[in-house]
C-alpha cells in the first residue's frame, strides 16, 4: 500500500511540475509589472474547472458527431478535432479567461494577457495530466512532459498574445480592432491545437508530428520573447 501511494504521488509530481515550470518561466518573463499571485493562481484554478466543461461538451458533441458520421472518416476526424475537442477546449479557457481577466485593473499591460492565458491553459493542462499519468503511468508522464504540457502552454501563448492586444485596443478606443483580436484569440490557438490532435493521431509518420511541435514551440517561444521586449502600457503610446 505504501509502495503504491508513494508510485502515485511522483506520478502526480511528474503531471504537475512541468507545468509549473513552465508557468514559472513566463511568468519571470514578465519584466514590465508583475501580475499578484493571487490572480494567477485564480486563473489556473479555473483553467481545471475548465476541464470539466469542456468534457461535458466534447462528449455531446462526439455523441452528435457519431450518429452522422463515421468515426474514423477524414471528415469525422477533421470535425472532432479542429471542430469539436479544440474549440470546446480553446472556447472554454477563453471565457474563463475572459470573466477573471478582462475588467480586473491589474491587467494594464500587453504581456500580461499572455501570463493569464498560459496560467488557464496550464491549469487546464496540470488536471488533463494528471488524469492521463495516473491511468496510464511513468511512460505516458514522460511523453506529455515534453508534449501535451509544452502543448497547452503554446496555445496559452498564442491566446495571450491576442487577448492582450486585444484589451490594448480597446483601451485605446479601437473597439473594431478590439473584437477582432478576440475572435482571433479563440480562433488561431483552436486551428493549432486542432492540428495538433489531428497529426498525433494521423497515421503519418511519427516525424511530422515531431516536427510540427518543434515549429510550434520555436514560434511560441519567439511569440513570449518579442511581446516581452515591446510590452507597454495599455495607456501608452
Amino acid at each position: 500500500m505504501f509502495l503504491f501511494g508513494s508510485y502515485s504521488l511522483i506520478l502526480i509530481a511528474m503531471a504537475v511540475i512541468p507545468a509549473i515550470v513552465l508557468l514559472l518561466y513566463i511568468y519571470r518573463e514578465d519584466r514590465l509589472e508583475k501580475e499578484s499571485h493571487r490572480l494567477v493562481i485564480m486563473c489556473v484554478v479555473f483553467g481545471i474547472i475548465s476541464t470539466f466543461l469542456a468534457a461535458l461538451t466534447e462528449r455531446i458533441g462526439m455523441s452528435l458527431l457519431g450518429s452522422m458520421l463515421a468515426e474514423n472518416s477524414l471528415l469525422g476526424r477533421i470535425i472532432m478535432y479542429f471542430g469539436i475537442v479544440a474549440f470546446s477546449e480553446e472556447g472554454f479557457k477563453y471565457l474563463v479567461l475572459r470573466r477573471l481577466t478582462w475588467n480586473n485593473p491589474e491587467f494594464n499591460c500587453k504581456f500580461d494577457g499572455v501570463v493569464y492565458a498560459v496560467a488557464v491553459s496550464l491549469g487546464f493542462a496540470l488536471w488533463e495530466n494528471i488524469q492521463y499519468v495516473i491511468s496510464y503511468g511513468f511512460s505516458t508522464a514522460l511523453i506529455r512532459a515534453v508534449t501535451a504540457v509544452p502543448g497547452h502552454a503554446s496555445f496559452g501563448v498564442i491566446m495571450g498574445a491576442w487577448y492582450g492586444l486585444a484589451k490594448r485596443k480597446q483601451t485605446q478606443g479601437w473597439d473594431s480592432a478590439s473584437r477582432l483580436a478576440r475572435v482571433l484569440a479563440v480562433v488561431v490557438p483552436a486551428i493549432v491545437h486542432g492540428a495538433y490532435d489531428f497529426i498525433a493521431t494521423s497515421n503519418a509518420s511519427s516525424i511530422h508530428f515531431i516536427v510540427f511541435i518543434i515549429l510550434m514551440f520555436i514560434v511560441c517561444f519567439y511569440t513570449v520573447k518579442k511581446v516581452s521586449s515591446d510590452d507597454k502600457y495599455h495607456t501608452d503610446n
